[in-house]
């Protein structure tokens, strides 16, 4: 696959960094946008996560 290309939501629209997504310490993040046109929530804790969805917290020993 060509690397200039990237990835595409299900509209088949192409994501833009800086809109839909950055990159912060070799990681993509998705911007609140790109969650919410999304449609739904994946549960995996994002941290823009407009749907209020937060991963419980590693309990301490």
């Amino acid at each position: 696959m060509d690397q200039d290309k990237k990835r595409s939501t299900p509209s088949r629209q192409p994501l833009q960094e800086g809109v839909d997504f950055y990159i912060e310490n070799g990681l993509y993040v998705f911007t609140e946008k790109f969650l919410r046109d999304r449609g739904y929530c994946c549960r995996s804790g994002c941290r823009h996560c407009p749907y209020g969805f937060r991963r419980p917290a590693a309990e301490e020993e």
